[in-house]
């Protein structure tokens, strides 16, 4: 398992005082990666440090202005393959269904597509499985990096490092996509706090995004 996935997905959730506490963890877990370069570790230490040493209300402030804002940084996935689309709905339900299947509870009012979820879930698989799942989904991550990533936000460090250790290569040229594309995926969660508690059994199948174009 990679605890690294966990300790990402804890990066990525809202700045409270339960999460800045756990900043030391998150930081040596980080650390202790060796797929994470010597350029993204400097940059998730910096973000970090922020979080750990900035005012409070200006980091939650600063959290709601880049994730809630707008869709180009949304941290909701299939906000950026399937927007306001019937098909949404449907693969937020396929989606609870993989989760209540691998034994993943969500807790209520957490939608299954949020990323802190999805990373969670991948740092509790072997650590291919894991890896493999986080991939499937990696042009989602490019797109959210490359969008943070024009705007300056130190967020941008946390999509980079976990596409690099997914074993993927960073699109600094990622663009949003015009029209939503179709996408199907499989699978499941868990730091100490962010999303939901997730208890996943053994023999859950790898997930699998299935590209098919964009919808006219």
């Amino acid at each position: 398992m990679r605890i690294s996935y966990r300790a990402l997905a804890r990066l990525l959730c809202y700045p409270d005082a339960g999460l800045r506490a756990a900043l030391p963890e998150i930081g040596a877990a980080l650390h202790a990666e060796p797929r994470l370069g010597a350029r993204n570790r400097a940059a998730i230490d910096s973000l970090v440090e922020r979080l750990s040493g900035g005012d409070e209300l200006e980091l939650e402030a600063s959290y709601v202005q880049t994730f809630d804002r707008g869709r180009a940084q949304s941290l909701h996935l299939f906000e950026h393959v399937h927007g306001d689309s019937r098909d949404r709905g449907q693969a937020m339900v396929d989606l609870a269904a993989t989760y209540a299947q691998a034994g993943m509870e969500l807790k209520a009012g957490e939608l299954p597509d949020f990323l802190p979820i999805a990373l969670e879930f991948a740092s509790t698989q072997p650590e291919a499985t894991g890896d493999a799942f986080v991939a499937e989904f990696a042009h989602i991550l490019n797109l959210i990096h490359s969008s943070l990533a024009r705007r300056g936000s130190p967020y941008a460090a946390v999509l980079a490092a976990t596409i690099e250790i997914a074993g993927e290569e960073l699109d600094a040229a990622a663009a949003e996509p015009e029209q939503p594309l179709d996408v199907l995926w499989e699978e499941p969660v868990a730091f100490d706090g962010c999303p939901a508690a997730a208890r996943p059994r053994d023999g859950v199948q790898p997930i699998h995004f299935h590209h098919q174009g964009a919808s006219s």
